[in-house]
């Protein structure tokens, strides 16, 4: 008997609807995107009213071949030499931004540390534990989660190091 296909809540993403199967408390926080903004990080922030601290992108890197997802704060920058480390890789350089999206299924600035195309390795800022919830992208610029950086790391087996630049 063949599976049925999984319906997608309405005007939901593949990342809310993976929070909502998996039963974690999460808050979806909208804004009207600006595409002008220099910053897709530092745009959900302001709009938000939320700390820069607690809000972390979703950053795709390559570590020796494969493609790996580093979560940190968008008041930071990625330390790549750390994130190889903290998967057992010896070099990391940024993803090619086509691969990325094409890998995850999500564009540019609306990449998603869950429900993506395929699961991929995932790093999370140690810095995330300092707070009770944290804020990713939901799945598309203007979308924004929030939940527990627990129920982000179990969701996506993350491995918690400190890749986060100050």
């Amino acid at each position: 008997m063949a599976k049925k296909p999984k319906k997608q809540q309405s005007g939901g993403t593949p990342a809310t609807v993976a929070l909502s199967s998996a039963g974690v408390d999460f808050t979806v926080h909208s804004y009207d995107h600006d595409p002008s903004h220099p910053s897709y990080g530092e745009e959900a922030a302001e709009a938000m009213g939320v700390s820069p601290d607690r809000v972390f992108k979703t950053l795709v890197a390559d570590v020796d071949g494969a493609l790996t997802v580093a979560v940190v704060p968008v008041s930071g920058t990625l330390d790549l030499k750390a994130l190889a480390t903290a998967v057992g890789g010896k070099r990391a350089t940024m993803a090619d931004p086509a691969l990325a999206e094409r890998t995850t299924g999500y564009v540019r600035g609306g990449i998603s540390p869950l429900g993506q195309r395929k699961r991929l390795p995932t790093v999370l800022d140690d810095s995330a534990e300092a707070h009770e919830t944290i804020c990713v992208s939901a799945g598309r610029r203007g979308l924004e989660v929030e939940l527990a950086p627990g129920d982000l790391a179990k969701l996506t087996n993350a491995v918690l190091a400190p890749i986060g630049r100050g």
